[in-house]
């Protein structure tokens, strides 16, 4: 009976991991394809089935002719991503520590009502947001820049750095601090010194939810920049035409997940909490 268990625990880990890489292995040939590759029917394997070429990544290098010098729309989503995600991580947490540890009143809101309406920024669609942030934008002079997107990126990011880490903070043992202010630690510093330090499994979801929410937005990326200024995801959508690159396309889909691939990889090891064991004394 355990033997037939584990046939289908792997069978079924082996089922959901080819789900999963199929189309990037899909989007790898594609790249590496040309027009007559792709119209010809599906093939797979190269110098077999069909020939492979470089023009569908050479295309993310050059402007024009079905280019789209990928180079300065990659290095403004890396500013605009990485900055609003570092300070909605900083200021995020640092509220979320306030509604995990203190009791706030005003009225009949509590800290919970505070929690709800900072998460209920993302329930709203974007397209309510879109003429605020328009005006607002405007009214700065920081439209089609980076500095305006990572404004607007900071009030879209922020809350889902307090909700994550609101309920991160809520496992972690009170006696934490309790001892860090029996020892003669300031509120703060029993945050920075005791308590953060042993949250790094909540302050790496909280990033990597940070990085994939910036990283991937097109909506705003598209309704607040023009010319000045572009991200990475409003610069492949430019790629579509009468006649769709669709090695273009796939080679510009891989460039732009693998710095989230590379992040999840190298953070993977800080996603176990039992970082807390022995914390408490």
């Amino acid at each position: 009976m355990r033997t037939v268990y584990r046939l289908l625990k792997y069978a079924a880990i082996l089922l959901w991991s080819a789900f999963v890489i199929a189309p990037f292995l899909w989007a790898l040939t594609t790249s590496f394809k040309t027009a007559n590759g792709i119209t010809g029917g599906p093939t797979y394997i190269p110098w077999l089935q069909y020939e492979p070429s470089l023009a569908g990544w050479g295309s993310l290098f050059r402007s024009g002719g079905g280019g789209i010098q990928i180079t300065g729309p990659y290095l403004s989503s890396l500013i605009v991503t990485i900055s609003a995600s570092l300070i909605s991580l900083v200021l995020g947490t640092l509220a979320a520590y306030g509604l995990s540890r203190f009791t706030y009143r005003a009225g009949f809101v509590r800290n919970a009502d505070i929690t709800f309406f900072f998460i209920s920024q993302r329930i709203m669609p974007p397209v309510v947001l879109a003429i605020p942030f328009f005006l607002m934008l405007q009214f700065l002079g920081l439209l089609d820049s980076e500095l305006g997107l990572i404004i607007v990126y900071i009030a879209l990011l922020m809350p889902i750095a307090v909700w994550v880490m609101v309920d991160f903070f809520n496992t972690v043992p009170r006696e934490l601090d309790e001892s860090a202010l029996l020892d003669g630690c300031s509120p703060f510093e029993a945050f920075w010194r005791v308590i953060l330090p042993n949250s790094k499994a909540g302050l790496v979801v909280a990033g990597l939810f940070c990085l994939i929410f910036g990283w991937n937005d097109f909506f705003f990326a598209f309704t607040l920049t023009f010319t000045q200024t572009q991200l990475l995801p409003v610069a492949i959508v430019a790629l579509n035409s009468s006649v769709t690159p669709w090695w273009s396309l796939s080679a510009a889909a891989l460039v732009s997940i693998a710095p989230l691939v590379v992040v999840a990889f190298v953070l993977e090891s800080y996603l176990s909490r039992g970082n807390l064991a022995g914390a408490i004394r």
